[in-house]
Protein backbone atom coordinates (compact mmCIF):
# COMPACT_ATOMS: atom_id res chain seq x y z
CA UNK A 1 0.00 0.00 0.00
CA UNK A 2 1.51 3.33 -1.09
CA UNK A 3 -1.14 5.63 0.37
CA UNK A 4 -2.07 6.53 3.93
CA UNK A 5 -5.49 4.87 3.91
CA UNK A 6 -6.98 2.02 5.90
CA UNK A 7 -9.19 0.40 3.29
CA UNK A 8 -10.74 1.48 0.02
CA UNK A 9 -14.24 0.86 1.39
CA UNK A 10 -13.78 3.21 4.36
CA UNK A 11 -11.46 5.91 3.01
CA UNK A 12 -14.22 8.50 2.43
CA UNK A 13 -15.97 7.94 5.76
CA UNK A 14 -12.61 7.96 7.55
CA UNK A 15 -11.73 11.24 5.84
CA UNK A 16 -15.09 12.84 6.58
CA UNK A 17 -14.84 11.88 10.25
CA UNK A 18 -11.31 13.27 10.38
CA UNK A 19 -12.60 16.57 9.01
CA UNK A 20 -15.38 16.67 11.61
CA UNK A 21 -13.13 15.70 14.49
CA UNK A 22 -10.77 18.59 13.73
CA UNK A 23 -13.43 21.22 12.98
CA UNK A 24 -13.74 22.37 16.57
CA UNK A 25 -17.40 21.36 16.62
CA UNK A 26 -18.34 23.61 13.69
CA UNK A 27 -19.39 20.68 11.48
CA UNK A 28 -21.69 17.69 11.87
CA UNK A 29 -22.79 14.81 9.68
CA UNK A 30 -26.06 13.00 9.10
CA UNK A 31 -26.40 9.56 10.66
CA UNK A 32 -26.41 7.57 7.45
CA UNK A 33 -23.00 5.97 7.04
CA UNK A 34 -21.79 4.49 4.83
CA UNK A 35 -24.31 5.25 2.07
CA UNK A 36 -25.27 8.76 3.14
CA UNK A 37 -22.28 10.99 3.73
CA UNK A 38 -23.56 14.53 4.32
CA UNK A 39 -21.48 17.18 6.12
CA UNK A 40 -23.44 20.18 7.39
CA UNK A 41 -23.07 23.24 9.58
CA UNK A 42 -23.58 22.39 13.24
CA UNK A 43 -25.05 25.86 13.91
CA UNK A 44 -27.61 25.83 11.08
CA UNK A 45 -31.16 26.93 12.01
CA UNK A 46 -32.86 26.89 8.56
CA UNK A 47 -33.68 30.60 8.72
CA UNK A 48 -31.67 31.46 5.60
CA UNK A 49 -31.40 30.02 2.10
CA UNK A 50 -29.49 26.74 2.27
CA UNK A 51 -26.62 26.12 -0.14
CA UNK A 52 -25.72 22.52 -0.97
CA UNK A 53 -22.93 21.29 -3.21
CA UNK A 54 -20.98 18.08 -3.47
CA UNK A 55 -20.16 15.21 -5.76
CA UNK A 56 -17.48 12.57 -5.82
CA UNK A 57 -14.77 12.65 -3.17
CA UNK A 58 -11.12 13.06 -4.11
CA UNK A 59 -11.31 16.83 -4.69
CA UNK A 60 -10.66 17.88 -1.09
CA UNK A 61 -11.05 20.40 0.42
CA UNK A 62 -13.95 20.75 -2.02
CA UNK A 63 -16.65 20.42 -1.07
CA UNK A 64 -16.93 19.54 2.60
CA UNK A 65 -14.03 21.85 3.48
CA UNK A 66 -16.11 24.83 2.39
CA UNK A 67 -19.08 24.10 4.65
CA UNK A 68 -19.37 26.93 7.14
CA UNK A 69 -20.70 30.39 7.81
CA UNK A 70 -20.49 32.49 4.65
CA UNK A 71 -20.15 29.56 2.24
CA UNK A 72 -21.93 26.20 2.02
CA UNK A 73 -24.60 24.90 4.34
CA UNK A 74 -23.97 21.26 3.48
CA UNK A 75 -21.88 19.06 1.21
CA UNK A 76 -23.00 15.66 -0.07
CA UNK A 77 -20.01 13.34 -0.50
CA UNK A 78 -19.90 10.42 -2.90
CA UNK A 79 -17.23 7.76 -3.13
CA UNK A 80 -13.99 8.73 -4.90
CA UNK A 81 -14.92 10.32 -8.25
CA UNK A 82 -18.46 8.90 -7.97
CA UNK A 83 -21.64 10.93 -7.64
CA UNK A 84 -23.53 10.59 -4.36
CA UNK A 85 -26.83 8.74 -4.51
CA UNK A 86 -30.25 10.39 -4.90
CA UNK A 87 -31.08 9.38 -1.31
CA UNK A 88 -27.91 11.03 0.00
CA UNK A 89 -28.64 14.29 -1.82
CA UNK A 90 -32.29 14.20 -0.70
CA UNK A 91 -31.20 13.59 2.91
CA UNK A 92 -29.02 16.68 2.72
CA UNK A 93 -31.81 18.81 1.29
CA UNK A 94 -34.34 17.68 3.89
CA UNK A 95 -31.85 18.21 6.72
CA UNK A 96 -31.02 21.85 6.04
CA UNK A 97 -33.84 23.40 3.99
CA UNK A 98 -36.39 25.67 5.63
CA UNK A 99 -38.95 28.14 4.35
CA UNK A 100 -36.28 30.26 2.65
CA UNK A 101 -35.50 27.39 0.27
CA UNK A 102 -32.37 25.72 -1.02
CA UNK A 103 -29.96 26.11 -3.95
CA UNK A 104 -28.06 23.09 -5.28
CA UNK A 105 -24.70 23.96 -6.86
CA UNK A 106 -23.78 21.08 -9.15
CA UNK A 107 -20.75 20.48 -11.36
CA UNK A 108 -21.58 19.49 -14.93
CA UNK A 109 -21.15 15.73 -14.85
CA UNK A 110 -23.91 13.35 -15.88
CA UNK A 111 -24.13 11.49 -12.58
CA UNK A 112 -24.19 14.67 -10.51
CA UNK A 113 -26.82 16.33 -12.73
CA UNK A 114 -29.10 13.28 -12.64
CA UNK A 115 -28.80 12.47 -8.94
CA UNK A 116 -29.00 16.05 -7.69
CA UNK A 117 -31.78 16.79 -10.19
CA UNK A 118 -33.94 13.83 -9.15
CA UNK A 119 -33.35 14.59 -5.47
CA UNK A 120 -34.53 18.16 -6.10
CA UNK A 121 -37.73 16.85 -7.70
CA UNK A 122 -38.41 14.59 -4.74
CA UNK A 123 -37.73 17.42 -2.30
CA UNK A 124 -40.22 19.64 -4.12
CA UNK A 125 -42.80 16.90 -3.60
CA UNK A 126 -42.28 17.50 0.13
CA UNK A 127 -43.25 21.12 -0.40
CA UNK A 128 -39.71 22.51 -0.28
CA UNK A 129 -38.52 25.28 -2.58
CA UNK A 130 -35.42 23.90 -4.28
CA UNK A 131 -33.49 25.36 -7.22
CA UNK A 132 -30.40 24.04 -9.01
CA UNK A 133 -27.56 25.59 -11.02
CA UNK A 134 -25.02 23.66 -13.08
CA UNK A 135 -21.40 24.84 -13.25
CA UNK A 136 -19.61 24.38 -16.60
CA UNK A 137 -16.52 26.61 -16.38
CA UNK A 138 -13.92 24.34 -18.07
CA UNK A 139 -12.88 25.75 -21.46
CA UNK A 140 -10.35 23.04 -22.32
CA UNK A 141 -12.58 21.18 -24.77
CA UNK A 142 -14.78 23.78 -26.47
CA UNK A 143 -16.26 21.21 -28.88
CA UNK A 144 -18.01 19.38 -26.04
CA UNK A 145 -21.77 20.06 -25.96
CA UNK A 146 -21.55 20.33 -22.17
CA UNK A 147 -18.38 21.69 -20.57
CA UNK A 148 -17.13 20.21 -17.31
CA UNK A 149 -17.46 21.90 -13.94
CA UNK A 150 -14.13 22.46 -12.21
CA UNK A 151 -12.52 24.90 -9.75
CA UNK A 152 -14.56 27.91 -10.83
CA UNK A 153 -17.35 26.29 -8.79
CA UNK A 154 -15.71 27.91 -5.78
CA UNK A 155 -16.47 31.40 -7.11
CA UNK A 156 -20.15 30.42 -6.91
CA UNK A 157 -19.79 29.01 -3.39
CA UNK A 158 -18.18 32.20 -2.12
CA UNK A 159 -20.40 34.76 -3.82
CA UNK A 160 -23.78 33.17 -3.07
CA UNK A 161 -22.55 32.01 0.33
CA UNK A 162 -22.01 35.60 1.36
CA UNK A 163 -25.39 36.60 -0.10
CA UNK A 164 -27.21 33.86 1.79
CA UNK A 165 -25.47 34.81 5.02
CA UNK A 166 -26.76 38.34 4.50
CA UNK A 167 -30.37 37.16 4.02
CA UNK A 168 -30.74 37.38 0.23
CA UNK A 169 -33.73 35.41 -1.11
CA UNK A 170 -33.53 32.28 -3.25
CA UNK A 171 -34.39 33.98 -6.55
CA UNK A 172 -31.71 36.62 -6.06
CA UNK A 173 -29.13 34.02 -5.08
CA UNK A 174 -29.91 31.77 -8.05
CA UNK A 175 -29.67 34.72 -10.44
CA UNK A 176 -26.25 35.70 -9.02
CA UNK A 177 -25.05 32.11 -9.33
CA UNK A 178 -26.18 32.03 -12.95
CA UNK A 179 -24.36 35.26 -13.78
CA UNK A 180 -21.19 33.99 -12.14
CA UNK A 181 -21.29 30.69 -14.02
CA UNK A 182 -21.85 32.48 -17.31
CA UNK A 183 -18.90 34.84 -16.78
CA UNK A 184 -16.17 32.53 -15.40
CA UNK A 185 -13.69 30.23 -17.14
CA UNK A 186 -11.13 27.63 -16.01
CA UNK A 187 -8.40 25.43 -17.43
CA UNK A 188 -5.71 23.23 -15.89
CA UNK A 189 -2.39 21.60 -16.68
CA UNK A 190 -0.64 18.62 -15.11
CA UNK A 191 2.60 16.71 -15.36
CA UNK A 192 0.94 13.46 -14.30
CA UNK A 193 -2.41 11.77 -13.87
CA UNK A 194 -3.86 10.95 -10.47
CA UNK A 195 -3.77 7.71 -8.49
CA UNK A 196 -7.25 6.41 -7.68
CA UNK A 197 -7.12 4.20 -4.56
CA UNK A 198 -7.50 0.57 -5.50
CA UNK A 199 -6.90 1.17 -9.21
CA UNK A 200 -3.84 0.99 -11.44
CA UNK A 201 -2.44 4.39 -12.35
CA UNK A 202 -2.65 5.45 -15.98
CA UNK A 203 0.79 6.68 -17.00
CA UNK A 204 -0.15 8.37 -20.24
CA UNK A 205 1.90 11.58 -19.82
CA UNK A 206 5.56 11.00 -20.76
CA UNK A 207 8.46 12.53 -18.86
CA UNK A 208 9.15 16.02 -20.17
CA UNK A 209 5.54 16.53 -21.23
CA UNK A 210 2.53 18.14 -19.59
CA UNK A 211 -1.14 17.74 -20.42
CA UNK A 212 -3.14 20.88 -21.01
CA UNK A 213 -6.81 20.90 -20.13
CA UNK A 214 -7.15 17.54 -18.39
CA UNK A 215 -10.14 17.02 -16.11
CA UNK A 216 -10.30 16.79 -12.34
CA UNK A 217 -10.94 13.04 -12.56
CA UNK A 218 -7.86 12.49 -14.70
CA UNK A 219 -9.76 12.72 -18.00
CA UNK A 220 -7.57 13.45 -21.00
CA UNK A 221 -7.00 17.06 -21.94
CA UNK A 222 -6.87 18.88 -25.22
CA UNK A 223 -3.19 18.16 -25.94
CA UNK A 224 0.14 17.06 -24.55
CA UNK A 225 2.77 19.80 -24.69
CA UNK A 226 6.50 19.98 -24.07
CA UNK A 227 7.31 21.24 -20.59
CA UNK A 228 9.85 24.06 -20.80
CA UNK A 229 9.45 25.52 -17.31
CA UNK A 230 6.86 27.26 -15.17
CA UNK A 231 6.72 30.42 -17.30
CA UNK A 232 5.96 28.38 -20.41
CA UNK A 233 3.31 26.33 -18.60
CA UNK A 234 1.53 29.38 -17.24
CA UNK A 235 1.81 31.10 -20.60
CA UNK A 236 -0.03 28.24 -22.32
CA UNK A 237 -2.80 28.29 -19.71
CA UNK A 238 -3.20 32.06 -20.00
CA UNK A 239 -3.25 31.74 -23.78
CA UNK A 240 -6.42 29.66 -23.49
CA UNK A 241 -7.95 32.23 -21.11
CA UNK A 242 -6.77 35.31 -23.01
CA UNK A 243 -10.05 35.92 -24.81
CA UNK A 244 -11.84 35.91 -21.45
CA UNK A 245 -9.52 38.36 -19.67
CA UNK A 246 -8.61 40.85 -22.38
CA UNK A 247 -10.91 43.56 -21.01
CA UNK A 248 -12.02 44.59 -17.52
CA UNK A 249 -10.80 43.76 -14.04
CA UNK A 250 -10.62 40.08 -13.06
CA UNK A 251 -9.97 37.79 -10.12
CA UNK A 252 -8.13 34.48 -10.52
CA UNK A 253 -8.16 31.27 -8.51
CA UNK A 254 -4.75 29.59 -8.64
CA UNK A 255 -5.57 26.03 -7.64
CA UNK A 256 -3.22 23.21 -6.68
CA UNK A 257 -4.55 19.99 -8.23
CA UNK A 258 -3.12 17.86 -5.45
CA UNK A 259 0.58 17.17 -5.20
CA UNK A 260 2.22 20.28 -6.64
CA UNK A 261 4.58 21.53 -3.93
CA UNK A 262 4.06 24.92 -2.25
CA UNK A 263 7.40 25.98 -3.75
CA UNK A 264 6.14 25.23 -7.27
CA UNK A 265 2.81 26.93 -6.60
CA UNK A 266 4.57 30.13 -5.50
CA UNK A 267 6.66 30.04 -8.67
CA UNK A 268 3.50 29.60 -10.74
CA UNK A 269 1.92 32.51 -8.87
CA UNK A 270 4.91 34.66 -9.81
CA UNK A 271 4.58 33.55 -13.43
CA UNK A 272 0.90 34.44 -13.44
CA UNK A 273 1.29 37.82 -11.77
CA UNK A 274 4.17 38.92 -14.01
CA UNK A 275 2.74 37.66 -17.30
CA UNK A 276 1.75 40.41 -19.75
CA UNK A 277 -1.26 38.24 -20.60
CA UNK A 278 -2.58 38.59 -17.04
CA UNK A 279 -2.53 42.38 -16.86
CA UNK A 280 -6.25 42.55 -16.14
CA UNK A 281 -6.05 40.07 -13.25
CA UNK A 282 -5.99 42.37 -10.23
CA UNK A 283 -6.99 39.97 -7.45
CA UNK A 284 -6.04 36.39 -6.59
CA UNK A 285 -7.38 33.53 -4.48
CA UNK A 286 -4.58 31.13 -3.64
CA UNK A 287 -2.25 29.62 -4.53
CA UNK A 288 -3.80 26.79 -2.55
CA UNK A 289 -5.31 23.32 -2.90
CA UNK A 290 -8.99 24.17 -3.37
CA UNK A 291 -10.42 21.64 -5.81
CA UNK A 292 -7.87 18.88 -6.16
CA UNK A 293 -7.69 15.63 -8.10
CA UNK A 294 -6.22 13.33 -5.47
CA UNK A 295 -2.43 13.42 -6.04
CA UNK A 296 -2.37 15.08 -9.45
CA UNK A 297 0.84 17.05 -10.05
CA UNK A 298 -0.76 20.04 -11.68
CA UNK A 299 -2.52 23.37 -11.33
CA UNK A 300 -5.50 25.20 -12.71
CA UNK A 301 -6.44 28.82 -13.21
CA UNK A 302 -10.01 30.09 -12.99
CA UNK A 303 -10.92 33.67 -13.89
CA UNK A 304 -13.97 35.83 -13.25
CA UNK A 305 -14.68 39.48 -14.08
CA UNK A 306 -15.25 41.54 -10.94
CA UNK A 307 -17.47 44.55 -10.39
CA UNK A 308 -19.39 46.25 -7.60
CA UNK A 309 -21.82 43.34 -7.32
CA UNK A 310 -19.36 40.50 -6.68
CA UNK A 311 -16.16 42.07 -5.35
CA UNK A 312 -17.50 42.52 -1.81
CA UNK A 313 -18.88 38.95 -1.51
CA UNK A 314 -15.61 37.51 -2.83
CA UNK A 315 -13.49 39.51 -0.40
CA UNK A 316 -15.69 39.01 2.67
CA UNK A 317 -13.76 37.01 5.31
CA UNK A 318 -14.89 33.52 6.32
CA UNK A 319 -13.58 31.41 9.18
CA UNK A 320 -12.77 28.35 7.10
CA UNK A 321 -9.26 26.91 7.18
CA UNK A 322 -9.48 25.75 3.56
CA UNK A 323 -10.40 29.16 2.14
CA UNK A 324 -7.29 31.35 1.60
CA UNK A 325 -9.21 34.57 1.03
CA UNK A 326 -8.94 36.97 -1.86
CA UNK A 327 -5.99 39.36 -2.02
CA UNK A 328 -5.08 42.24 -4.27
CA UNK A 329 -2.11 41.60 -6.51
CA UNK A 330 0.68 44.00 -5.66
CA UNK A 331 4.29 44.52 -6.79
CA UNK A 332 7.17 43.07 -4.80
CA UNK A 333 8.21 45.42 -2.01
CA UNK A 334 12.00 45.71 -1.71
CA UNK A 335 13.67 47.24 1.32
CA UNK A 336 17.33 48.28 1.41
CA UNK A 337 19.89 46.07 3.09
CA UNK A 338 20.84 47.16 6.61
CA UNK A 339 23.99 49.24 7.04
CA UNK A 340 27.11 47.13 7.30
CA UNK A 341 25.74 44.09 5.47
CA UNK A 342 26.65 45.11 1.95
CA UNK A 343 30.32 44.19 1.45
CA UNK A 344 32.86 46.75 0.31
CA UNK A 345 33.36 46.19 -3.39
CA UNK A 346 36.99 45.55 -4.41
CA UNK A 347 38.69 47.52 -7.16
CA UNK A 348 38.71 45.31 -10.28
CA UNK A 349 42.04 44.44 -11.89
CA UNK A 350 43.09 42.16 -14.74
CA UNK A 351 45.28 39.07 -14.79
CA UNK A 352 44.69 36.68 -17.68
CA UNK A 353 46.40 33.70 -16.05
CA UNK A 354 44.41 34.01 -12.81
CA UNK A 355 41.18 34.53 -14.76
CA UNK A 356 41.84 31.37 -16.76
CA UNK A 357 42.44 29.32 -13.60
CA UNK A 358 39.23 30.54 -11.96
CA UNK A 359 37.25 29.92 -15.15
CA UNK A 360 38.71 26.42 -15.36
CA UNK A 361 37.65 25.69 -11.77
CA UNK A 362 34.14 27.02 -12.41
CA UNK A 363 33.73 24.97 -15.59
CA UNK A 364 34.86 21.83 -13.77
CA UNK A 365 32.21 22.29 -11.09
CA UNK A 366 29.50 23.09 -13.61
CA UNK A 367 30.27 19.98 -15.68
CA UNK A 368 30.25 17.82 -12.52
CA UNK A 369 26.81 19.03 -11.37
CA UNK A 370 24.81 15.89 -12.20
CA UNK A 371 27.48 13.47 -10.98
CA UNK A 372 27.83 15.25 -7.64
CA UNK A 373 24.04 15.46 -7.18
CA UNK A 374 23.71 11.71 -7.73
CA UNK A 375 26.53 11.08 -5.27
CA UNK A 376 24.98 13.41 -2.70
CA UNK A 377 21.63 11.64 -3.06
CA UNK A 378 23.28 8.62 -1.43
CA UNK A 379 24.20 10.51 1.72
CA UNK A 380 22.35 13.84 1.73
CA UNK A 381 19.63 15.73 -0.07
CA UNK A 382 21.05 15.46 -3.58
CA UNK A 383 21.97 19.10 -4.13
CA UNK A 384 25.75 19.35 -3.69
CA UNK A 385 26.35 19.51 -7.44
CA UNK A 386 23.66 22.14 -7.97
CA UNK A 387 24.92 24.23 -5.05
CA UNK A 388 28.49 24.24 -6.34
CA UNK A 389 27.44 24.77 -9.97
CA UNK A 390 25.21 27.72 -9.03
CA UNK A 391 28.11 29.34 -7.18
CA UNK A 392 30.46 28.62 -10.08
CA UNK A 393 28.14 30.25 -12.60
CA UNK A 394 27.77 33.30 -10.37
CA UNK A 395 31.54 33.55 -9.91
CA UNK A 396 32.13 33.37 -13.66
CA UNK A 397 29.62 36.16 -14.11
CA UNK A 398 31.44 38.29 -11.54
CA UNK A 399 34.92 38.01 -13.07
CA UNK A 400 34.89 41.57 -14.40
CA UNK A 401 34.42 42.80 -10.81
CA UNK A 402 37.27 40.73 -9.37
CA UNK A 403 40.71 42.09 -8.31
CA UNK A 404 42.51 39.42 -10.34
CA UNK A 405 45.93 41.07 -10.01
CA UNK A 406 45.87 41.13 -6.18
CA UNK A 407 45.67 37.67 -4.56
CA UNK A 408 44.98 39.06 -1.09
CA UNK A 409 41.94 41.01 -2.25
CA UNK A 410 40.94 38.27 -4.71
CA UNK A 411 40.60 35.61 -2.02
CA UNK A 412 38.49 37.97 0.08
CA UNK A 413 36.36 38.93 -2.94
CA UNK A 414 35.73 35.28 -3.78
CA UNK A 415 34.68 34.68 -0.17
CA UNK A 416 32.24 37.60 -0.32
CA UNK A 417 30.83 36.38 -3.63
CA UNK A 418 30.28 32.84 -2.35
CA UNK A 419 28.64 34.06 0.85
CA UNK A 420 25.99 35.76 -1.29
CA UNK A 421 25.48 33.25 -4.09
CA UNK A 422 26.14 29.82 -2.60
CA UNK A 423 23.42 28.33 -0.44
CA UNK A 424 23.58 26.02 2.54
CA UNK A 425 26.46 25.38 4.90
CA UNK A 426 28.88 24.94 1.98
CA UNK A 427 28.60 28.59 1.06
CA UNK A 428 29.40 29.69 4.60
CA UNK A 429 32.31 27.27 4.94
CA UNK A 430 33.91 28.31 1.67
CA UNK A 431 33.35 32.00 2.39
CA UNK A 432 35.22 31.54 5.68
CA UNK A 433 37.92 29.54 3.90
CA UNK A 434 38.64 32.19 1.26
CA UNK A 435 38.29 35.07 3.72
CA UNK A 436 40.81 33.49 6.08
CA UNK A 437 43.12 32.71 3.15
CA UNK A 438 43.01 36.36 2.11
CA UNK A 439 43.82 37.47 5.65
CA UNK A 440 46.79 35.10 5.72
CA UNK A 441 48.04 36.45 2.41
CA UNK A 442 47.79 39.97 3.80
CA UNK A 443 50.07 38.96 6.66
CA UNK A 444 52.74 37.85 4.19
CA UNK A 445 52.20 34.11 3.98
CA UNK A 446 52.78 32.28 0.71
CA UNK A 447 49.78 31.00 -1.21
CA UNK A 448 50.13 27.35 -0.04
CA UNK A 449 50.50 28.47 3.58
CA UNK A 450 47.64 30.94 3.24
CA UNK A 451 45.39 28.18 1.88
CA UNK A 452 46.42 25.98 4.82
CA UNK A 453 45.44 28.82 7.17
CA UNK A 454 42.03 28.93 5.48
CA UNK A 455 41.67 25.18 6.01
CA UNK A 456 42.58 25.50 9.69
CA UNK A 457 39.95 28.21 10.11
CA UNK A 458 37.07 26.18 8.64
CA UNK A 459 38.07 23.17 10.75
CA UNK A 460 37.98 25.39 13.81
CA UNK A 461 34.64 27.04 12.97
CA UNK A 462 32.87 24.05 11.39
CA UNK A 463 34.19 21.44 13.78
CA UNK A 464 35.13 18.93 11.07
CA UNK A 465 38.53 17.28 10.74
CA UNK A 466 40.16 14.74 8.49
CA UNK A 467 38.38 11.40 8.88
CA UNK A 468 34.95 12.95 9.42
CA UNK A 469 33.84 12.24 5.83
CA UNK A 470 33.69 15.78 4.46
CA UNK A 471 35.50 17.84 1.81
CA UNK A 472 38.31 18.25 4.36
CA UNK A 473 39.30 14.62 3.74
CA UNK A 474 40.41 15.61 0.24
CA UNK A 475 41.42 19.21 0.93
CA UNK A 476 43.81 18.45 3.81
CA UNK A 477 46.12 16.06 1.93
CA UNK A 478 45.89 18.17 -1.24
CA UNK A 479 47.11 21.32 0.50
CA UNK A 480 49.80 19.36 2.35
CA UNK A 481 51.13 18.15 -1.00
CA UNK A 482 50.69 21.45 -2.84
CA UNK A 483 54.31 22.66 -2.21
CA UNK A 484 55.37 19.64 -4.29
CA UNK A 485 53.28 20.78 -7.24
CA UNK A 486 49.70 20.67 -8.49
CA UNK A 487 50.02 17.06 -9.75
CA UNK A 488 51.04 15.87 -6.30
CA UNK A 489 48.16 17.80 -4.77
CA UNK A 490 45.72 16.24 -7.26
CA UNK A 491 46.94 12.73 -6.47
CA UNK A 492 46.65 13.36 -2.72
CA UNK A 493 43.16 14.82 -3.13
CA UNK A 494 42.02 11.77 -5.10
CA UNK A 495 43.34 9.38 -2.46
CA UNK A 496 41.63 11.38 0.26
CA UNK A 497 38.29 11.49 -1.61
CA UNK A 498 38.35 7.77 -2.40
CA UNK A 499 39.11 6.97 1.22
CA UNK A 500 35.74 8.44 2.25
CA UNK A 501 33.98 5.54 0.48
CA UNK A 502 35.14 3.21 3.25
CA UNK A 503 33.97 5.52 6.04
CA UNK A 504 30.71 4.10 7.37
CA UNK A 505 29.99 7.03 9.65
CA UNK A 506 30.10 10.75 8.95
CA UNK A 507 30.81 13.03 11.90
CA UNK A 508 29.72 16.30 10.30
CA UNK A 509 27.17 17.54 7.79
CA UNK A 510 23.88 15.96 6.70
CA UNK A 511 25.60 12.63 6.06
CA UNK A 512 26.01 12.26 9.84
CA UNK A 513 22.27 11.42 9.99
CA UNK A 514 22.52 8.73 7.30
CA UNK A 515 22.89 5.00 8.12
CA UNK A 516 26.16 3.22 7.37
CA UNK A 517 24.80 1.15 4.48
CA UNK A 518 23.98 4.32 2.55
CA UNK A 519 27.52 5.65 2.89
CA UNK A 520 29.79 2.69 2.29
CA UNK A 521 31.01 2.41 -1.27
CA UNK A 522 30.27 6.03 -2.16
CA UNK A 523 32.67 8.97 -2.01
CA UNK A 524 31.67 12.01 -0.03
CA UNK A 525 30.40 14.50 -2.64
CA UNK A 526 32.31 17.45 -1.18
CA UNK A 527 35.56 15.50 -1.13
CA UNK A 528 34.87 14.28 -4.67
CA UNK A 529 34.37 17.88 -5.83
CA UNK A 530 37.73 18.90 -4.32
CA UNK A 531 39.47 15.95 -6.01
CA UNK A 532 37.97 16.78 -9.40
CA UNK A 533 39.03 20.40 -9.04
CA UNK A 534 42.67 19.53 -8.37
CA UNK A 535 42.69 16.86 -11.09
CA UNK A 536 41.28 19.29 -13.62
CA UNK A 537 43.78 21.98 -12.71
CA UNK A 538 46.67 19.51 -12.88
CA UNK A 539 45.57 18.45 -16.35
CA UNK A 540 45.19 22.04 -17.56
CA UNK A 541 48.47 23.25 -16.08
Amino acid sequence: MSQFINAKDTLVTDAVDGLLETSGGALARLDGYPHIKVVCRADWDKSKVALISGGGSGHEPAHAGFVGRGMLTAAVCGEVFASPSVDAVLAGILAVTGKAGCLLIVKNYTGDRLNFGLAAERARAFGLEVEMVVVDDDIALPHLPQSRGVAGTLFVHKIVGDMAENDADLATIKAAAGRTIEAMSSIGMSLDTCTVPGSAKENRIPVGKAELGLGIHGEAGVEQVTLEGAHSAMDMVLDKLSAKIKTGEHVAILNNLGSTTPLEMSILAHCLVTSPKAGNIKHIIGPAPLMTSLDMHGFSVSVLPVDDTNLAPLSAPVHLAAWPGMKDISPVKVQPLPDGLSPIQPIPSANDKTAAIIAQCCDLLISAEDDLNKLDAKSGDGDTGSTLATAARALKGAMDRMPLADLTQLFRAIGNELSQTMGGSSGVILAIFFGATGDACASGKSTPKALKAGLDRISQVGGAAQGDRTMIDALTPALAALPDGISAAAAAARMGADATASMGQAKAGRASYVPEENLLGHNDPGAEAVARLFEGLAKAM
